[in-house]
């Protein structure tokens, strides 16, 4: 164990604990809420695509089901719109130009008043200015269109009026039924903050509606994997540094290797033929002759 008391000095101390946290988060916060988005937009999609089969229904049988998702359900509702209800929602864009979403409020036939998205209509001459709004038509109608969940309110945005009309930042039910001093029904859509009618193509009093989200899950599965593996290497990357520093401290303690010469014996050396030796001479040609008739 005296091996790893290294690992209680501040820097890897510290370390440490980054790592820990960085690998908590991964796996308890970021890797689940890009999952989480995933699995949002693929129930959304998945209403889209129901509502765009289905048939629409009276808006009156959505009114009483107070539970379940209504969301991009296809409605139809019967009434009339209410006079001077004109709401303009700001910061919105159409065609890459500033736009206003219009909102005003229609009673049904059998009393209850709804918040309905007129659609989008670009600003004045592609600035931000409010063109001239056309009124509701007066008089019974028949609207079809899908149900949306409110889109709650920003905090500091504060209704105004502003160039002859009344102005918000969001489509909420509850604060236009503030603005337009109404009793503004929320139809039921599982949320808390209720939802309103959004217009469909064509409809008595429609501008151009807002489009429908592509049908894409998007980016958020493999962004949740990633912080997953994320979480994964982090503590094996600390694994491998704390590896590679017990090697270079083992390396460190080892003993240095030792010269190692191989001794001259000094007999041996003597008797051993030397490359520069040139050995015996050989006889000459005249020596071997004498050698040969006894000539010494």
């Amino acid at each position: 164990m005296r091996k790893l008391t290294f690992l209680l000095r501040p820097s890897w101390v510290i370390l440490g604990v980054i790592v820990a946290a960085f690998a908590y988060l991964c796996f308890t916060v970021l890797a689940p809420w890009q999952l989480g988005k995933n699995t949002a937009t693929e129930h959304r999609n998945q209403l889209i695509a129901d509502s765009v089969r289905a048939d629409p229904v009276d808006i009156t049988t959505v009114l009483t089901q107070q539970d379940g998702h209504t969301e991009w359900r296809r409605v139809t509702a019967e009434g009339s719109y209410v006079p001077d209800s004109t709401v303009l929602v700001r910061l919105r864009h159409l065609d890459g130009a500033p736009a206003y979403a219009v909102l005003a409020a229609f009673k049904l036939t059998d009393g209850h008043i709804l918040l309905v998205d007129r659609g989008m209509i670009a600003g004045l001459n592609g600035t931000s200015a409010p063109p001239p709004i056309p009124a509701a038509p007066s008089g019974p109608q028949r609207l079809e269109g899908r149900v949306r969940t409110s889109e709650g309110v920003t905090p500091g945005r504060d209704p105004l009026t502003q160039d002859g009309y009344r102005q918000v930042y969001s489509i909420d039910v509850t604060q236009e039924a503030t603005v337009l001093a109404q009793p503004i029904t929320p139809i039921p859509t599982g949320e808390d903050r209720g939802g309103y009618l959004q217009l469909s193509e064509n409809q008595p009093g429609a501008f151009t509606p807002t489009p429908l989200p592509q049908l894409d899950a998007g980016p958020y599965l493999s962004y949740g994997l990633q912080w997953l593996a994320f979480g994964l290497m982090a503590p094996l990357g600390l694994g491998y540094f704390v590896y590679a520093e017990l090697r270079e401290r083992r390396r460190e303690r080892a003993p240095s290797p030792e010269p190692t010469t191989s001794p001259t014996d000094p007999a041996e050396s003597e008797t051993s033929p030397r490359a520069s030796d040139p050995g015996p001479a050989k006889p000459t040609t005249e020596a071997r002759l004498a050698d040969r008739y006894g000539r010494r």
